[in-house]
Formats: C-alpha cells, sequence, structure tokens
C-alpha cells in the first residue's frame, strides 16, 4: 500500500520536471522563429511552488479514508484466504488419514488427488482474482485523490499565478526554497473541500 504512494510519488515527480523540461526546451527552440499563439511572456516572472507529498499523505483526510478503506480490503482478503487454505487443509488432512488407514482405494486416491489439486487450484486463482481486484481499487482511489488535489491546485493557482506547482520529492530535487512550500495551502485547502463533500 505504502509502495503504491511512492510510486505514485515518483511518477507525478517525474511528470512534473518532465513538463519543466518541455517547457524550457520548446521555449528556446522557438526564440529564433515566429512567436506561437500561446507564447512564453519573457517579461513575467517564473514562479514555482511545491508541495510536500508525504505531508499530504499524512494530513489529507481523504488520504487517510482511502488507507482505511484498503487496510480493511486487504483484511477481508486475507481473511477469504485463510477460510480457503483451512479448507484445503482439513481435505488433505482427510485425505491423508484415510490413505494411511488402507481405506482409499486407487480409484479413490485418484479422486482424492484430483480434488486437492483442484482446491489448490482455485485458491491460488483466487488469491489472483482478488489481488486483481485490490490493485485496480487501490489504482483508482489514488486516480481519484491525484484528481483532488490537481483540481485544487488548479483552482488554488488562479490567485497565486505560479508557472509550476511541483510534489517534492526527496533524492530529486537537492535544493528547495521554502518559501515556495504551499504544503500547508494544500492540506488545508484539500480537507475543506472534502468536507464538504
Amino acid at each position: 500500500m505504502k509502495n503504491g504512494f511512492l510510486i505514485w510519488n515518483g511518477i507525478l515527480t517525474l511528470l512534473a520536471g518532465y513538463l519543466c523540461y518541455e517547457h524550457f526546451s520548446h521555449r528556446a527552440a522557438k526564440a529564433g522563429g515566429p512567436p506561437a499563439e500561446n507564447h512564453f511572456d519573457h517579461n513575467s516572472e517564473f514562479r514555482m511552488a511545491y508541495f510536500e507529498m508525504d505531508s499530504i499523505a499524512a494530513n489529507f483526510e481523504m488520504v487517510k479514508e482511502v488507507k482505511a478503506e484498503l487496510a480493511k480490503k486487504e483484511e477481508e482478503n486475507n481473511t477469504e484466504l485463510d477460510g480457503l487454505s483451512r479448507r484445503f487443509q482439513q481435505r488433505y488432512l482427510y485425505f491423508q488419514n484415510l490413505a494411511r488407514n488402507g481405506s482409499l482405494s486407487q480409484a479413490q486416491s485418484d479422486s482424492a488427488s484430483e480434488e486437492i489439486k483442484r482446491l489448490d487450484d482455485d485458491i491460488k486463482a483466487r488469491k489472483a482474482q482478488l489481488d486483481q481486484e485490490y490493485n485496480n481499487y487501490m489504482g483508482q482511489r489514488q486516480n481519484d485523490i491525484k484528481n483532488k488535489i490537481e483540481a485544487f491546485l488548479k483552482d488554488y493557482n488562479k490567485d497565486h499565478n505560479f508557472s509550476y506547482i511541483v510534489s517534492y520529492e526527496q533524492g530529486l530535487f537537492y535544493y528547495k526554497d521554502s518559501a515556495y512550500n504551499i504544503t500547508p495551502d494544500v492540506i488545508r485547502g484539500l480537507n475543506q473541500l472534502y468536507k464538504k463533500k
């Protein structure tokens, strides 16, 4: 679960870096040619803000709810798989005891082997299905969070006029000026919007 958020953070940060690169490389390429309709205003100040995603993950109520939902779903999946495994063990021990006592004919032994194999295959198939459902649900909820953050930042930026707002990822950026840290604003704004809904 935590790995999903870390991967998501990394993707967002790389995307922001790519967008910065594209923005400046196209600006340099267009400098010699005619100005495009949406050209960069050379007289305007370039401003970039950042927010710390780990703080958002720790303080945004929606993230907390999603984590709780995922933990509950994971627990339900584990409970179901434990039940299937117990059933498998019981049937295996039952057939093993019959075999020890010599109570199984060859046909019954073959039938028991087929049943054990089928139960094992059923457990593996159900685990794969539950994992797929969990991953799909986690991806959907992460997209919901991402969309909420993007929508908030778009509205937030109407008054602040930043060229870019990026998610800070430790190890990717080597310097940050805390004057452009908008994390408290983002947390406060996201939670206010989320409470309204």
